[in-house]
């Protein structure tokens, strides 16, 4: 079994040295007398059979290889650093892990910075995301198998913040032979064309919501590989907005137009399952994203989607508004 020569002791103090000029300065910064500071650079020097640092006068220099050697032990400084802090934490209550559970028809792109600052202020606990559809997002709240939830229902006595909006269309390639239709098309011309659905994340999904009466139905398990497939002119498929806007832009897509349903439009809530239990990580996460929503964008996507309203499932209902 291999045993370290050295000690982080021995590296910190090298990097004290460097940082602040010299073995004096280093001294002071750190408590310590001068002789025990050149002490334990000398032995790191000796046990490691390289020079690391080279007096010129009444100041020591980074020899090159002390240059290398300086750079990789500030990651094993920082490394123990970390691991001491998330023993801290662990301690202290703080989670060591994180998971959230997003529906997938919430668009992730704005998300990105809030999780960034996210991770500069996480202490290092790792966070797991979860892509959830229908009842699977529900699941996560109902079995607080997630620490952080953005759903588009709110089952029977659950709470939840506005997050944001969504907005699915039914889209098909441009020469696929709905788009060739006079359009607002019906349901029944639907019947006869291949629809793909995405699959119900939870582990005993109930498919008893949405339009699925298609004689024939590919089931995915993601949005992308449904517009992959649409692309590609199999069938038709409702898809969120923000996947869709681009490529109709770019001709690739069509938007069909349904008689008595041109689109589906809701609101998407952040819900916290484990409600008072939740942890300070987890409550950080959603701090960070209540920040960054649109509250005004919020309010008018529900006086816009008011007559839509009634097609959404409300809070005390059990069953999933679908999203397929």
């Amino acid at each position: 079994m291999y045993r370290p020569k050295t000690t982080v002791e021995q590296w910190r103090i090298l990097q004290a040295v460097v940082d602040h000029g010299g073995y004096a300065h280093a001294a002071d910064k750190l408590s310590k007398s001068q002789s025990s500071l050149n002490h334990a650079v000398a032995k790191l020097q000796q046990v490691l059979g390289v020079q690391l640092l080279e007096v010129r006068g009444r100041k020591a220099y980074l020899t090159d290889i002390g240059e290398v050697m300086l750079r990789r032990s500030r990651q094993l400084t920082q490394t123990i650093t970390e691991l001491e802090q998330l023993a801290d934490n662990l301690h202290f209550g703080w989670e060591p892990e994180v998971r959230l559970a997003i529906e997938m028809a919430c668009d992730r792109a704005p998300l990105m910075p809030v999780l960034q600052k996210f991770n500069d202020e996480s202490r290092g606990s790792r966070l797991i995301i979860d892509d959830t559809v229908l009842t699977g997002t529900l699941e996560q709240i109902l079995e607080q198998t997630a620490d952080v939830v953005i759903s588009h229902h709110l089952p029977k006595g659950i709470l939840g913040e506005p997050f944001s909006e969504f907005r699915m269309e039914l889209v098909c390639k441009p020469d696929h032979p709905l788009a060739q239709m006079e359009q607002p098309i019906k349901q029944g011309d639907l019947m006869h064309h291949l629809q793909v659905v995405i699959r119900d994340t939870a582990t005993k999904p109930s498919e008893t919501s949405g339009w699925l009466k298609a004689e024939q139905r590919w089931t995915v398990s993601h949005f992308d590989e449904a517009l992959r497939l649409i692309k590609s002119g199999l069938g038709f498929c409702w898809l969120p907005t923000y996947l869709t806007d681009q490529a109709v832009a770019k001709g690739e897509l069509t938007r069909l137009q349904l008689d008595g349903s041109s689109h589906r439009s809701g609101l998407l809530y952040l819900v916290l399952p484990k409600g008072e239990k939740t942890g300070p990580c987890a409550r950080l996460l959603a701090d960070k994203l209540l920040q960054h929503r649109s509250v005004e964008s919020i309010d008018q996507a529900a006086a816009n989607d008011q007559p839509a309203a009634n097609d959404k499932a409300s809070p005390n209902s059990k069953t999933a508004h679908s999203i397929a």
